[in-house]
């Protein structure tokens, strides 16, 4: 066993909204501990991607083992989980918090109560974590504690009358941060002589070791040597190195119940080792594997070229790279008539299709275009057969199938109460049906379902432009249900662009087909000869605009004379201008896809 009791251990997480102060709590925690010292201390300690620190925001669990001093004199173990807080990686948090038994439910007092804050709370009530709240930011002039404990007590149920007031950034009130969590979370429970029992809390790849794997003991001792068996895909391997995050790698023998540390197996790739995976011994088995394993499933989709077809191998490569890193995200290969060699891939959401586009990019130097996103349909065939629909280019005939099933959410939308007119009025035109409305002190607290197809586009852009920034939104996937909806094609010259089609409800073609006809002529330069460019539903056309022709003044040479001279002159060119559309191609040029693509719809 470690050299501490297990009821001197504490695992607990920290949940909070974006901005609201998670990771500088942690550095404040890391520093009054003593991890590491002033010199090798940086703000954000725990993000450690250039992207997490650039936006404030944590993409990847991170943890750490702190030791404490109480005043009772005793000497804890503190095991912090710093965890994402964005919808897209709900699944992580979840895992995350299962490996805990407490959380700090961290508030921003000028702030308030936040959608992310509220899902991530019942996030944690879920894991029946005992939630102690923290006020952060009590130093701003805009601090309100008074009314922020009102709204905890309000709005999630929660007693917050002993709630921590602290201010993250000048680190007042974290002495009193570590003693509730000394005092109020419970320690964890655990048998040290039964078989091995662990949860994979996650998973990255080190250029030198392999993959890393975060585990929790929940029962039994994980020693050095030890035969392990992943339950859920039944890989074995030979545990080389085990140790703990003070926040460096820290080597020990082992890891007894309740502990949370790191081992290496000579595991050659993350997507091995699945989050929320037990781990357990191979000899002498677990009899149960933990509850709430499931693989992460891609929800949305998209086309990602490169700028130049040049560097398709090197996407590749970093793409290979990068899947190394992170098993939630997938590609595979797809080629287009009008962008080439590129890759369609699947992401948790748009915040992750947002990161790993700008990884690619920033850490690769590559220049790419991404293709409108769509998500993942379920076409029910005649045949009886059920197909999923990844790219809308690879869309069936329409007379073999039997209906489309789409993706919906419930989304809960917090928002000031003058905003709250505007915000109806998008949920409605994104076809959205109403469940809930109700107050939360001044603001109202919306509870919508609404089609995926419809957010992944730019909803959440529009709320915030909407709300001045003011609303924030939060959702869950809930069930896949029948949508009347087509593919809409756009066609430039009469020919179909793939990389420009789309599934859309059939309400909302007429509206999208003519905005994208619209934007397009804009954006493809004039030809010598004149472009028609339409929406097509089938054989149906909804849009149309046309580019007029450059046209060469043939009648200038015509000073006086017959009339028809001139009709002649015409006569030959309009000939001319008619061959040249039968036979001529249109170049459309990378920045016009890439702003139709970006279109606002």
């Amino acid at each position: 066993m470690s050299e501490h009791p297990i009821s001197n251990i504490r695992n607990f997480s920290i949940v909070a909204h974006i901005d609201h102060g998670k990771s500088t709590l942690a550095d404040r925690l890391i520093q009054a501990t003593g991890g590491l010292s002033e010199r090798e201390m940086v703000d954000q300690v725990l993000d450690s991607m250039e992207i997490e620190r650039e936006r404030g925001i944590t993409i990847k669990a991170q943890t750490v083992r702190l030791e404490y001093k109480a005043k009772d004199g005793q000497t804890y173990v503190l095991n912090l989980m710093d965890t994402p807080g964005h919808v897209d990686f709900a699944y992580e948090v979840s895992r995350s918090l299962a490996a805990c038994e407490g959380s700090l439910l961290v508030v921003d007092a000028s702030q308030g109560v936040e959608a992310q804050t509220l899902a991530n709370v019942y996030h944690a009530l879920d894991a029946n974590h005992e939630i102690v709240p923290v006020l952060n930011k009590i130093d701003l002039p805009a601090a309100e504690p008074d009314r922020i404990k009102a709204q905890i007590e309000e709005v999630i149920g929660l007693d917050a009358s002993d709630a921590v007031p602290i201010s993250a950034k000048t680190g007042l009130g974290i002495d009193l941060v570590l003693e509730a969590i000394v005092q109020k979370l419970p320690p964890p429970k655990g048998d040290e002589t039964a078989p091995l029992k662990a949860l994979l809390v996650d998973s990255w790849y080190d250029a030198y070791l392999g993959v890393v794997v975060l585990v929790r003991i929940i029962d039994g001792t994980l020693k050095k040597g030890a035969d392990i068996t992943m339950m859920g895909t039944g890989a074995r391997y030979e545990v080389d190195r085990i140790g703990v995050f003070r926040p460096k790698m820290t080597d020990v023998e082992k890891l007894g119940p309740g502990e949370v540390g790191y081992i290496t197996a000579q595991i050659k790739q993350v997507a091995d080792t699945r989050v929320g995976d037990t781990i357990t011994e191979t000899r002498r088995q677990t009899p149960a594997a933990l509850p709430g394993f499931k693989p992460a499933q891609p929800v949305v989709f998209c086309g990602l070229f490169p700028v130049d077809a040049a560097d398709f191998e090197d996407l590749r490569a970093a793409m290979g790279k990068l899947r190394l890193n992170d098993a939630s995200f997938s590609y595979e290969m797809e080629s287009s008539a009008a962008l080439g060699f590129g890759f369609r891939c699947g992401f948790l959401g748009l915040l992750h299709l947002e990161i790993i586009q700008e990884r690619l990019e920033r850490e690769f130097n590559l220049d790419l275009i991404a293709t409108a996103p769509s998500v993942v349909y379920r076409i029910h065939m005649k045949t009886g057969e059920e197909i999923e629909l990844h790219n809308p280019a690879d869309m069936p005939d329409v007379m073999k199938i039997e209906e489309i099933h789409e993706p919906w959410i419930r989304a809960t939308i917090l928002t000031p109460d003058e905003y709250l007119g505007g915000i109806l009025k998008l949920c409605q035109d994104r076809r959205g049906a109403q469940i809930d409305l109700n107050y939360v002190g001044k603001r109202a607290m919306v509870v919508y379902d609404l089609p995926l197809n419809e957010v992944v586009f730019d909803f959440y852009d529009r709320l915030k432009s909407i709300s001045k920034g003011y609303a924030s939104f939060d959702y869950t996937i809930t069930d896949y249900r029948a949508g009347d909806l087509v593919k809409m094609s756009i066609l430039v010259n009469a020919e179909p662009v793939d990389a420009l089609s789309m599934l859309v409800h059939r309400t909302r073609a007429e509206m999208r087909g003519r905005a994208m006809c619209e934007k397009l002529k804009e954006l493809i330069p004039q030809h010598l000869f004149q472009i028609p460019i339409q929406a097509a539903i089938g054989g149906k056309i909804i849009a149309r605009e046309t580019i007029s022709a450059l046209r060469k003044d043939v009648t200038a040479k015509c000073y006086g004379g017959d009339v028809s001279r001139k009709r002649k002159l015409l006569d030959k060119q309009k000939e001319g201008k008619k061959r040249m559309r039968q036979f001529g191609r249109v170049e459309i040029p990378q920045e016009a896809f890439i702003a139709a693509l970006k279109m606002d719809s």
